[in-house]
């Protein structure tokens, strides 16, 4: 895995922030062993406040592995338009690549 490089971290960072995605927040998150040996899934669910909402899990970008990798949690609006009905999700991702050095 190739890592980024400090100055385009930095000028990543103070980029304008998106309009249409906002970090949203869990009710349950559980690491599942896969199939294969010594392999990792996390299972995030929860809920989001428009019905239409797209639910992603997304590592944050380090320099170098961090002690614990943080990944985010990031509702996606996919057009102008919020369905004002509350939504669940339920989202995995799998962790190879994405392990601190302690956990996530």
């Amino acid at each position: 895995m190739q890592l980024i490089d400090e100055t385009t971290l930095t000028t990543l960072r103070k980029a304008a922030a998106s309009q249409s995605c906002r970090l949203v927040d869990f009710d349950t998150a559980e690491v599942r062993p896969g199939f294969v040996p010594n392999t990792f899934f996390l299972i995030v669910s929860g809920t989001v406040p428009c019905a239409n909402m797209r639910v992603e899990l997304i590592p944050v970008v380090y320099i170098q592995r961090p002690d614990y990798w943080e990944i985010e949690v990031v509702a996606f609006l996919p057009g102008p338009i919020c369905l004002p009905q509350v939504g669940k999700y339920m989202e995995t991702i799998p962790l190879d690549g994405i392990l601190g050095t302690a956990g996530i």
